[in-house]
């Protein structure tokens, strides 16, 4: 077999450990949504554990320094990493981090989403580094894609990933207009 780990998570001991259990030395790519340490510092000790690459995107120049991430690789836009028989396609998502990078699994038309849409809760978009402008054009532009679901790096798979997506942009823009509203 052949495995790609999403978001290995926090450099925790034994998270990692498990991790190599299960992937053993099938471990082909160690990929990263965004550099937040909830999502990318057991990279470094997986690839350690694994000799498996760090695929991503650098962080930003505003992004905060204790949480600096970059890559082995820098994935472009709609760059495919083929995993046994599955193909991951990168779509690029700034807004709630300049780097951040969603992950379609074209075969099944499921999209990690990291933190760009989450379950049961609004992304924070925490400026410099987040930008609102570019998190509802990435929305935006996720509209465009064939999807059938949405795996958010918190919480469970989500069905109807246009009316989640129109639903948040939606939220959002009101959230803006009250905020306007009130200047």
């Amino acid at each position: 077999g052949a495995y790609a780990v999403i978001d290995p998570g926090p450099d925790d001991p034994a998270h990692i450990a498990r991790i190599v259990e299960i992937v053993g030395r099938d471990l082909k790519f160690i990929v990263c949504t965004h550099a937040h340490p909830d999502h990318a510092p057991g990279a470094a000790p997986l690839k350690a554990a694994t000799g498996a690459p760090i695929l991503g995107a650098p962080s930003g120049p505003h992004f905060r320094s204790e949480w600096q991430f970059t890559p082995d690789r820098t994935l472009a836009h709609g760059e495919r990493l083929v995993v046994g028989d599955t193909t991951l396609r990168t779509v690029h998502t700034p807004g709630h981090a300049s780097n951040h990078l969603c992950y379609l699994l074209e075969q099944e038309r499921l999209l990690f989403t990291g933190d760009h849409l989450m379950q049961a809760s609004t992304v924070v978009i925490n400026p410099p580094d987040g930008d609102m402008a570019a998190y509802l054009a990435s929305l935006r532009a996720l509209l465009g894609e064939d999807l059938e679901w949405l795996a958010p790096g918190h919480g469970f798979l989500m069905a109807n990933p246009r009316k989640v997506i129109e639903g948040i942009v939606a939220h959002r823009l009101k959230r803006e207009a009250k905020v306007a509203d009130a200047l």
